[in-house]
Order: C-alpha cells, then sequence, then structure tokens
C-alpha cells in the first residue's frame, strides 16, 4: 500500500511538472500560432487517449449516448480550453496566463457545482475565492507596471480575460466527465470518450493553422512533444496517481504546474515579474491550496464524552 502510494504521487508530480513545461515549450515555436499549438497539444493528445480506452468506449457506447449532453458540454469545452489558454500564454505571458488559467479553474468548479449541483458555497471557499482574486488582480497590475516587452496593456488585458475563458472550460470539461464516471462509466472511458471527441472538433483548426508546424523540424519538434508528453503521457500519469491517491491530495500536488511555468518563464524565456506579481502568484497558490486541502476534523476534548465541535 505505502509503494502503491508512493508510486501515484510520482506519477502525479511528473504530470504537473510536464503541464507546467507547455507553455515554455510553445516559446520555441515562435512562427506557430496559439491556435495551432492549443489544436495540436490537445487534438492529438485527446485522439491518442481515446485510442488507449477504445475497447471501452465501445463496450460503453450506450451509456455514452444516453449521457450525450455531458460528453458534448465536455469536448466543446476540451476544445475551448487548449485555444484559450495558449493565446493567453502568448498575449500575457508564460507566467501570467498559466497562473490565471490554473487558478481560476477551482473557482469556477466551485460556482459550476454551486448552479449546476446545487452545491453550498462553503466560508473557506469564500476565503479561499477572495485571495485568489486579489492574487489575480495583484499579478494584472504587476505585469501592466513592468516593461516585459510581451505587449500592450491591451494585449495583456485580453491575455487575462482568455485565461479566465480557459479556466471557466478547464472546470466545465473536469464537471462533466466527473458526472459521466459518476453515472456508471469507468474514468479512463469518461476521459477518453470527452478527449476524443474534442480532439475531433479541434482536427479542422489544426488543419487550418497547423501549415507552420511543417516549416521546421524544430516546430515540429514542438508540436509532437505537446501532443505526445504534456497532454498525452500526463493526463494517463495523472490518472494513474488519481487511483491511488486521494482525490484532495492529488489536487494539492498539481499546485506545482504553475510554479512550474512561472520558473521557467523566468529562466527559459526570461520574463520578468516584480515582487508584487510573485506575491500575486503565491496568493493564487495560497487560494487554491485552502479550497482544496481536506478540512481537519475536531476531536472532542478528553473526558467529554460524545461531545463535539462544529468545525
Amino acid at each position: 500500500m505505502n509503494g502503491a502510494y508512493t508510486r501515484g504521487v510520482a506519477a502525479i508530480l511528473f504530470a504537473a511538472f510536464v503541464w507546467g513545461t507547455t507553455g515554455t515549450a510553445a516559446t520555441f515555436a515562435p512562427d506557430v500560432g496559439a491556435l495551432a499549438i492549443g489544436a495540436a497539444a490537445m487534438g492529438i493528445g485527446g485522439l491518442a487517449q481515446a485510442l488507449m480506452a477504445a475497447g471501452g468506449i465501445l463496450r460503453s457506447r450506450q451509456l455514452l449516448r444516453a449521457r450525450w449532453p455531458l460528453l458534448w458540454a465536455g469536448a466543446i469545452s476540451v476544445m475551448i480550453y487548449p485555444l484559450a489558454f495558449y493565446a493567453s500564454m502568448r498575449m500575457a505571458g508564460v507566467t501570467v496566463g498559466t497562473v490565471i488559467s490554473i487558478g481560476s479553474a477551482p473557482l469556477f468548479s466551485a460556482l459550476i457545482e454551486y448552479v449546476l449541483d446545487r452545491t453550498g458555497l462553503t466560508r473557506r471557499w469564500a476565503i479561499g475565492a477572495g485571495i485568489g482574486l486579489t492574487g489575480i488582480v495583484m499579478i494584472c497590475m504587476a505585469e501592466r507596471g513592468f516593461e516585459a516587452g510581451i505587449g500592450s496593456d491591451t494585449s495583456i488585458s485580453l491575455g487575462v480575460s482568455l485565461g479566465l475563458i480557459a479556466g471557466l472550460t478547464y472546470a466545465l470539461y473536469s464537471w462533466s466527465a466527473r458526472k459521466l464516471m459518476m453515472g456508471g462509466l469507468r474514468s479512463s472511458v469518461a476521459m477518453g470518450a470527452t478527449f476524443g471527441l474534442g480532439g475531433l472538433l479541434l482536427l479542422p483548426v489544426l488543419l487550418i493553422t497547423g501549415g507552420p508546424f511543417l516549416a521546421s523540424w524544430t516546430n515540429a519538434a514542438v508540436g509532437l512533444y505537446m501532443a505526445a508528453i504534456p497532454m498525452f503521457l500526463g493526463y494517463v500519469c495523472f490518472g494513474y496517481g488519481l487511483a491511488r491517491v486521494p482525490a484532495s491530495m492529488a489536487t494539492v500536488i498539481t499546485l506545482l504546474e504553475p510554479v512550474v511555468a512561472a520558473i521557467l518563464g523566468v529562466l527559459i524565456v526570461g520574463e520578468r515579474l516584480p515582487p508584487a506579481g510573485w506575491i500575486g502568484v503565491g496568493m493564487v497558490v495560497g487560494c487554491l491550496m485552502i479550497i482544496t486541502m481536506p478540512a481537519v476534523r475536531r476531536k472532542p476534548p478528553h473526558g467529554k464524552g460524545g461531545l463535539r465541535l462544529n468545525p
């Protein structure tokens, strides 16, 4: 059991690390547009996931057909997410785009569950959301006030908006996939069907915008890396780890992703973020930890019998 847990943690750490490299990898193909990068990464990677789960998808086709609204909601979100995510990083920078996209997703997840599942919002969520939103504002203000050479104020503002769209669609396809699993589908089938259909929807975008991938070996290598490592192998490892580590712990471990993105953005891409921006990054990570860490149950005081204190 201990060995399985350790392997699960290692698999999730690997997934979070390779996810954090995507923005930096995309900068090595500057001639390839953000739409092409997103379509290649999630499109080819999603189709690979579907092929790996093809047998289960065929066996579960009746159940998938009965759940088609959830499947299509997830697939359309999978199509939109990478286009918004990579465009956000291209316009606002690797650090800002990644932190806002990843940092806003848990907030949108809670709102989706509140609206669609009638799940109440807790005081902890409100505190975490407030800290996270403050952090996002600090990142944006710091980036706007610093001459990073990324783009104009309008470009950065649009990048931030696209990052929020990425966070919303990330939360939506995660919610729909989870609902499919709760409806009786295996996780590999739910993820394979959602990402496979989303990959099919992205193929026309790739065909229209993907010409630059053929212009040089570097561009082609970037596209293959994005599809094979972060999108395919990363999600396979995450699923492997999720079967061995509690979901709350897995979510906390994936906070490594924006940290990796920020460090690589500074060390390799040459981005700079003022101290206020780094404080904002820390606040977003703190927001995620507040929201995702499991609540600690208080034990009744010694000698008080069955007396329990409400947390």
